[in-house]
């Protein structure tokens, strides 16, 4: 018998808001090829709803004009006695079409004011593109639902992953398939997933004046992930770079559409904070295998290489939980003493320390600990918070 399909918590999420009564306009968010489209089409069949869905992928159908065209077939398939719930428009990739927000703004309060049943999913693979417009035009008007990079666990249940498999190959659902090929699965994760990330998500937030460089420090910082790197480290090693500030906003870039966050020192003042060297990390476990070019054997390994593979694993399961559930996530290090990652909610702080395969002081923990007292810690891969707990989401992260 063939194995049902893998449903995220997602679906669930979607259909129960679509369910609710029309108050908000539902966005979908997260980095290229994490699921997003193949969730909410799983929702729409759930709910035997009368849908319309509309991708806004292919440039020549990126336009206003398209939007309002479609909004409005929308509109004559609803179906005036049907239930709320199975009246509903899905649009995808929104973040491409031109001045979205102010479009959708006008439509949506055109339906409030004609009472309309229709109700509205938007999604993308820009995250700070929706939140622009977002902020511009429909305050007030929609709710943010996160699409991370597949999770240790939702990869066991789908793909039968070990903890190996996922150090390695991640969280991309569609490379999962073909994971026995090593070769054929880099392949795939280079021209199906990032170059498109760095030619088309990222040129569409910003100019890129030098993308050749961009693509550059993707594939560099990636095989850093979980290093300190200073930005004048990286500008000596590309090639007509610019100036440190562009390999900075570059990185902010690269952060933005999910692949590769400038995680920066915590400090209480939060300017020195901004000023200081950053850590690198990749958003999935399988960027920074791409980036490294090693074979799985080999990057898995005794050593320091398997010790930055497990902490960007952590960072990584660290920055989706981060994106979700709004904390902060920072690293800290005062002289040789260094701590691999502090989250901060509110009055709540956590310093977590990684136990791998990277030779390095425990000493870390301790002096952060007299500089900030009060503080909860975990030491991740010790006995009481093994590495696979922690990644399954058994340990609390805060105190």
């Amino acid at each position: 018998m063939a194995k049902a399909p893998f449903k995220r918590q997602l679906v669930d999420t979607i259909v129960r808001r679509v369910s609710e009564p029309r108050s908000f306009i539902q966005i979908v968010v997260g980095p290229r090829q994490t699921g997003k489209t193949t969730a909410i089409l799983q929702a729409i069949e759930r709910m035997d709803t009368n849908a319309v869905y509309f991708s806004f992928d292919e440039e020549r159908h990126a336009t206003a004009d398209k939007l309002r065209v479609v909004w409005g077939e929308a509109r004559e398939a609803a179906q005036p006695g049907a239930p709320a719930k199975k009246n509903l428009l899905v649009l995808d990739e929104i973040q491409r079409v031109g001045q979205w927000s102010s479009t959708v703004k006008a439509l949506w309060d055109e339906d409030t004011r004609t009472n309309s049943a229709l109700r509205v999913v938007l999604s993308g693979s820009s995250p700070l593109l929706l939140r622009k417009g977002l902020k511009e035009s429909l305050a007030g008007r929609f709710e943010v639902l996160h699409s991370p990079h597949w999770s240790l666990g939702e990869c066991m249940q789908a793909f039968d992953y070990s903890l190996e498999d996922y150090l390695f190959f991640g969280g991309y659902p569609g490379a999962a398939r073909i994971k026995d090929n090593e070769d054929r699965w880099a392949m795939y994760m280079r021209e199906a997933i990032i170059e498109p990330t760095l030619t088309k998500d990222v040129l569409l937030m910003d100019e890129v004046r030098k993308p050749a460089v961009l693509t550059e420090l993707f594939y560099r910082g990636a095989a850093y992930s979980s290093q300190e790197v200073s930005y004048r480290k990286l500008l000596g090693q590309l090639q007509d770079a610019g100036n440190t500030d562009t390999i900075a906003n570059y990185l902010r870039l690269l952060g933005n559409v999910g692949i590769l966050k400038a995680l920066f020192k915590y400090d209480e003042k939060l300017i020195k904070a901004r000023n200081s060297s950053p850590r690198l990390l990749t958003f999935d476990p399988s960027l920074m295998a791409v980036a490294s070019g090693a074979r799985k054997g080999d990057l898995l390994g005794e050593g320091a290489l398997l010790g930055h593979v497990v902490e960007s694993a952590v960072g990584a399961y660290l920055l989706a939980r981060s994106q979700s559930e709004g904390f902060d996530l920072f690293w800290w290090r005062d002289g040789d003493k260094e701590v691999d990652f502090v989250i901060r909610k509110g009055a709540k702080r956590t310093a977590i320390e990684v136990k791998s395969g990277r030779v390095k002081s425990r000493n870390g923990i301790k002096s952060f600990l007299e500089k900030y007292p009060g503080t909860f810690t975990l030491l991740v891969g010790s006995l009481d918070y093994p590495l696979e707990d922690f990644l399954l989401g058994k340990v609390p992260l805060f105190q």
